[in-house]
């Protein structure tokens, strides 16, 4: 059973940061690109790479911070329904009768209210890892001030890690989602 959790974390983890590495540099990109026509098309030289440069990574947390929401919300439909080692998140559709049935096609829109409860759940994992980690940068670390050392890269390592447990933690904290043999 950890390793389907395991494939599954490393299946959602890969389509997570190459889809919201991907839009946050094509839309940096993008921008950048937007201000370097707007600003007259200066002749490329060294100065001007390096502005372009500043411009670009300006704009690519910011853009990153975006498309890692929209990342986390379309990756949650390619968790459902593939078999890992044996087993399988399954997405159930309720009724009011007693019985439940699997969803096949998942849409969007059947993610809406499973994806609040997992991101609720992200959120207070991530929560509960900056609550450690504060404490252990106090005691072991000496900065300046108590969030130096937090940017998005290290809350983006958090996500990951928070991912993994929000995985296990996700079948008994949402009653549309079961773990199924498969």
């Amino acid at each position: 059973m950890s390793r389907f959790y395991l494939l599954l974390w490393l299946k959602w983890s890969l389509r997570l940061s190459i889809s919201s590495t991907l839009g946050a540099i094509l839309l940096s990109f993008l921008v950048t690109l937007f201000i370097y026509f707007k600003q007259g098309m200066q002749t490329l030289n060294d100065e001007t790479y390096s502005a372009l440069f500043l411009v670009f990574k300006f704009w690519f947390p910011l853009f990153w911070s975006i498309t890692l929401l929209v990342s986390l919300f379309r990756s949650l439909k390619y968790i459902f329904n593939t078999c890992y080692n044996g087993y399988e998140l399954t997405l159930l559709e309720c009724h009011k009768e007693s019985k439940s049935e699997k969803i096949e096609l998942i849409g969007y829109g059947d993610l809406v209210k499973v994806w609040r409860r997992w991101l609720m759940l992200l959120i207070w994992l991530v929560g509960a890892q900056m609550i450690i980690a504060l404490i252990l940068t106090k005691l072991f670390a000496s900065f300046d001030s108590v969030f130096e050392w937090f940017n998005i890269y290290v809350l983006y390592s958090f996500l990951l890690l928070s991912g993994y447990i929000s995985f296990v933690l996700l079948s008994s904290r949402c009653k549309k989602v079961k773990v199924k043999k498969c």
